[in-house]
């Protein structure tokens, strides 16, 4: 059985993926639509998702940053 961590980083990273695919198809459309600054916004858009994504699969490699407080 999936602890609820779990299948809330699997819900996470399928809606990241869901919102990957779809600022891809709205760039396609506006790109289509000749909108080229709107598609190059979504194509943005999907890179940020896809690379959130990515993130979540990759472990803590970095440092955690101290606080004075």
């Amino acid at each position: 059985m999936m602890r609820d961590s779990q299948i809330m980083a699997q819900t996470k990273d399928e809606n990241l993926g869901y919102m990957s695919d779809m600022a891809l198809e709205l760039a396609q459309m506006a790109e289509d639509s000749g909108l080229a600054t709107l598609a190059y916004l979504f194509r943005m858009a999907a890179l940020e998702a896809s690379t959130a994504n990515s993130e979540l699969n990759e472990p803590d490699d970095l440092p955690r940053r101290v606080t004075s407080h």
